[in-house]
């Protein structure tokens, strides 16, 4: 990153907007996983209630697919929200080099793998527990239909 003009190592305003550049798109990300998770709710839930009026663990088993389907999606959005975070970190830094106003976010991939982001508090929170009500149904499904 470059300096003032007098060697301090204040941040220029090029800098400022770079930085506004990149929590602009954090911002945008959050948002969108915000919209994921609501249309997973809306989405499980439409099956939660088929499944609950007429018990079907094919009708259950299917509703898995949209929340794994989001799971990804939400996942991604997450991965890149921490990745714009990281370039954010060294944006601010002096000591770091960054091309100004580079959106590059490659060299932190290795530092934001998918498994750790897949697998994080708040995706196996949120996913996981519409995931457990949905086997939960299944399972109903699978012994309402052994008994019957």
């Amino acid at each position: 990153m470059s300096s003032g003009s007098s060697g301090d190592p204040s941040i220029t305003h090029e800098e400022i907007k770079h930085l506004e550049f990149i929590q602009a798109i954090v911002a945008r990300l959050g948002n969108g996983s915000f919209l994921i998770k609501g249309w997973t709710m809306t989405v499980a839930g439409a099956f939660f209630g088929v499944s609950a009026t007429s018990p079907s663990w094919k009708i259950a088993a299917a509703g898995m697919i949209p929340i794994v389907g989001f799971w990804l999606l939400d996942s991604y959005f997450l991965r890149q929200e921490r990745l714009f975070r990281k370039l954010y970190d060294d944006v601010r830094r002096p000591t770091v080099a960054v091309e100004l106003f580079s959106m590059n976010v490659q060299p932190y991939h290795a530092a934001v793998p998918w498994g750790r982001v897949i697998s994080s508090h708040t995706m196996v929170n949120f996913y996981g527990a519409i995931a457990l009500v949905d086997i939960a149904f299944i399972v109903g499904g699978i012994v309402r239909s052994a008994s019957g």
